[in-house]
């Protein structure tokens, strides 16, 4: 390996260690940000290769077990018990955790992302209309391969967390979602999967 190789390797690898203390102690939740933040600091060029999504995941759990190795599982467990109520209350609409959340990576400004499955996407907001709770809205794409999906995503307080509810078709259920076209497949649970998930992490503490 040449020495140019062996100082960008080296360059991108800070990035990724920058990057994920960027996100665990400021609380940014978007990788890219945390990632052009890292790049400014450490004084690297736009040209040098920037790590990928996973390598900065993986600096950022290896810094909260470090550094948050008490406060980070609480604040996950409670941010799931939020997420599974959330859940069994619009268990019709079959819902999925997806996100950080339930990777286990969520900062403290985290969203819980359910994706929702329903009949018709106006079921879910009548569900929310009746029920008085506000709601902002907004369009957004989902891939699954080289073909888009229009998904609406609706945006509100559950038990005091920011809760973002992705509507997709029912029949985008069976697919592989991916949040870009390049990206990868998003990991997602049910509400059993969920509640094993708290069942497993209480047995631990």
């Amino acid at each position: 390996m040449s020495r140019k190789s062996n100082r960008q390797t080296g360059m991108r690898a800070r990035i990724a260690a920058t990057a994920a203390r960027i996100m665990a102690e400021d609380g940014i939740e978007d990788f890219a940000l945390a990632k052009r933040k890292a790049a400014r600091r450490l004084g690297a060029s736009e040209a040098q290769a920037l790590p990928g999504n996973d390598e900065i995941e993986a600096e950022l759990r290896s810094y909260r077990a470090l550094y948050q190795a008490e406060e980070h599982p609480l604040r996950i467990a409670e941010l799931r018990r939020v997420a599974l109520d959330a859940m069994r209350a619009l268990q019709r609409f079959n819902p999925y955790l997806t996100g950080p959340v339930l990777k286990g990576i969520a900062g403290r400004y985290a969203e819980i992302e359910l994706q929702l499955f329903p009949e018709s996407a106006k079921d879910v907001e009548l569900f929310l209309l009746d029920r008085n709770l506000a709601y902002t809205t907004q369009e957004c794409r989902r891939f699954s391969g080289d073909r888009a999906h229009a998904v609406s995503v609706l945006s509100l307080s559950w038990r005091g967390a920011p809760l973002k509810l992705s509507v997709f078709d029912p029949r985008d259920e069976r697919l592989a979602l991916k949040t870009s076209q390049a990206g990868r497949v998003m990991d997602r649970a049910g509400i059993a999967e969920v509640g094993a998930l708290l069942r497993d992490a209480a047995r631990q503490t």
